[in-house]
């Protein structure tokens, strides 16, 4: 047993979430046992371990201490997984834009100069003046 596979056994998915996306994947009309979802949680967690070191040893060659996502593209392509590098493209875009509107709304409150809690009371008085006028436009 190396020190790789030692350090492995301290390693899992979590087992709901990996149901879940099986279930998502898979025909209603099929079941996965459990020693199947067992064995795929260990497959992910090889491929994991090898992109990683993988992606690990491109951003050293680049002499970067943070694997950035193009290490990790480059990584795929290095280990020959060619068809994950589009789909993996766009979730890396999908994510970068889920950052840039949640910066934006955090950078909306921090600027406001007032708490969540006084920002929700006045979100919620306008709300109730706009159910009024509704109201009043409907007598």
């Amino acid at each position: 047993m190396t020190d790789r596979d030692h350090g492995s056994d301290d390693l899992s998915l979590p087992k709901a979430t990996v149901q879940k996306i099986i279930s998502e994947i898979i025909s209603p009309d099929l079941t996965f046992s459990r020693e199947t979802r067992d064995a795929l949680i260990e497959c992910c967690i090889e491929f994991i371990m090898i992109l990683s070191t993988e992606s690990n040893d491109i951003a050293e060659k680049d002499s970067k201490k943070t694997i950035a996502s193009e290490h990790v593209l480059e990584a795929l392509e290095t280990l020959g997984f060619y068809d994950y590098i589009d789909p993996i493209k766009k979730v890396i875009q999908e994510h970068k834009e889920t950052q840039r509107v949640r910066e934006r709304k955090v950078g909306l409150v921090e600027s406001s100069g007032r708490t969540e809690e006084e920002l929700l009371k006045e979100q919620e008085m306008l709300m109730a003046i706009a159910r009024s006028k509704l109201n009043n436009s409907h007598q």
